[in-house]
């Protein structure tokens, strides 16, 4: 059982909760906070005083002030309003993340809900019980609004839920966990739709993935450089602390040590004096990328435990401050920075695979064929990296660059936030397939050069994958042999931070 207390949220324990499935509770101490902001709502409602989407409308209807008699229909229609995302439901997992982020943000004691909304929004989450929710619609400030009234909606018994493989309405997956819906009252609509929670968890969701495929990344490219017979002195120790980036060491110090007792590997002057930069640049490229994702992944913990919705309750009550928490800026800027880190990852990969499969640039067979123009081996794969690659490039391109006004202008800078986290999910899935085709590839070519002189770590990689997609001794339908290689990447715990010799690297 984890335990929230809107603060203590952490990448290690949100994985546990989102992919682990660990139930999820709140401390005491946190709930202690919700229950005496919510007295302040319920004392700004029995004043009939005008605080901002407590006893106002919303938006650009901010100066409509509402009877408390109406209070609870301004809730419900706020939520069913705004209930008006399109496309494609988001994946599974980001739909338990957005819950859990939401619950945790609600434990601060800013938002004014009463506790049976942060009870309810953990019972799906340990019923696991996903919201439908589609992915298009959000500009990324005044919160994820539109997102997260989907999120919203389950809680009311209303709209669709995934539940137990199926996608059925909400009020039925609901009475199956015997879970009751709830009536909003005062604020909390808003409290739940106004926060950056959409965004944050496809954010964090993608930043898991990008880091597992990092490791993944380092240890495939390992395989490129037996099969290609690089040289190992371009990961020197003393040229990258000559340098100083500490991630950039940290990569040469992997790849040395998933090389350390290859038979593959040459130094300088014995086959050539320098390889080409995709290979001995690996710790310069893969280091920055590094960076990338350690500052994307601290600006994602910070706002895993942010208040983000609008107005907050601060002193008891004794302050209510409208604000614009929920403004996704942070986020846009960070997945935006990590579209651009997960493109060169698949760009260098691309590469690699080029210089595995071109004849002019090894002296292995033409394409990795088996019979070199009767059959044509991995030379489409490499077109279909390069496609992927180049798809990336456009996905890659900025979200938080855009800005349109909404709400007759008084929402006029937005964040387009969520856009930018979605294209980077959709960017590291293109990644990831191009590593698979980087990792097919290399296997076949070191196999050619004999699999029995691969270092202990890339030789058990080596096996393990021949599990996955078996040698290419003739042409076949490759698709599925890039689909299957890439499920392995996505689906096994295969960080390979040394941990087939037990080594753990931060």
């Amino acid at each position: 059982m984890i335990t929230l207390n809107g603060q203590n949220l952490t990448f290690q324990s949100l994985q546990k909760i989102i992919i682990g499935r660990e139930k999820v509770s709140y401390t005491e101490e946190s709930m202690k906070k919700v229950i005496e902001s919510r007295k302040a709502v319920e004392h700004i409602v029995s004043k009939g005083k005008i605080v901002y989407g407590i006893t106002t409308g919303f938006g650009k209807f901010s100066d409509v002030f509402i009877d408390k008699d109406n209070v609870e229909n301004l809730q419900l229609n706020l939520i069913r309003s705004h209930a008006c995302g399109v496309g494609d439901p988001f994946p599974e997992e980001v739909s338990r993340a957005m819950i859990l982020l939401r619950a945790n943000a609600l434990l601060k004691g800013f938002s004014g809900v009463r506790p049976v909304i942060i009870e309810r929004l953990l019972d799906l989450v340990n019923a696991e019980i996903h919201p439908v929710i589609p992915q298009q619609g959000s500009l990324g400030a005044s919160g994820d609004l539109a997102p997260l009234s989907h999120l919203a909606l389950c809680l009311l018994g209303e709209g669709e839920v995934f539940y137990k493989g199926k996608r059925m309405p909400s009020i039925e997956a609901l009475s199956k966990e015997s879970i009751l819906p709830v009536t909003l009252t005062a604020k909390e609509g808003l409290a739940l739709i106004n926060g950056t929670q959409a965004m944050t968890a496809m954010g964090a969701i993608t930043y898991l993935e990008a880091e597992k495929l990092a490791f993944q990344a380092e240890l495939i490219a390992g395989v490129t450089i037996e099969a290609l017979e690089g040289i190992i002195d371009a990961f020197d120790h003393e040229i990258h602390v000559a340098r100083g980036f500490k991630q950039q060491i940290d990569v040469a110090t992997r790849i040395r040590d998933y090389l350390k007792d290859s038979l593959l590997v040459t130094k300088q002057g014995e086959r050539r004096v320098q390889d080409a930069y995709s290979i001995r640049c690996i710790p310069q490229v893969h280091g920055a990328i590094w960076q990338t994702l350690n500052f994307t992944k601290e600006k994602l913990e910070i706002e895993m435990n942010a208040a983000t919705d609008n107005p907050l309750i601060f002193q008891n009550g004794l302050k209510v401050l409208s604000g614009g928490n929920f403004h996704g800026q942070p986020i846009a800027f960070a997945m935006d920075f990590l579209k651009i880190a997960l493109s060169e990852l698949a760009n260098i990969s691309e590469r690699r695979i080029e210089r595995l499969v071109n004849p002019q640039l090894n002296d292995l067979p033409a394409f990795l064929s088996p019979e070199p123009g009767l059959q044509s081996g991995a030379m489409i794969m490499q077109y279909v990296a390069a496609s992927l690659v180049s798809e990336n490039k456009t996905l890659a391109h900025p979200a938080s660059v855009d800005s349109i006004p909404s709400s007759a202008n008084q929402e006029d800078h937005v964040s387009m936030g969520t856009i930018a986290a979605r294209h980077a999910y959709q960017i590291i899935t293109n990644a990831r397939r191009v590593l698979a085709i980087e990792a097919i590839c290399g296997i076949q070519a070191a196999e050619i050069r004999g699999s029995h002189k691969m270092a202990s770590i890339t030789g058990t990689f080596y096996k393990e994958a021949r599990n996955i997609v078996p040698s290419i001794t003739h042409d076949r339908i490759f698709s599925t042999d890039i689909e299957a290689m890439t499920n392995w990447l996505k689906t096994e715990a295969l960080y390979f931070k040394n941990v087939l010799e037990g080594k753990q690297y931060e």
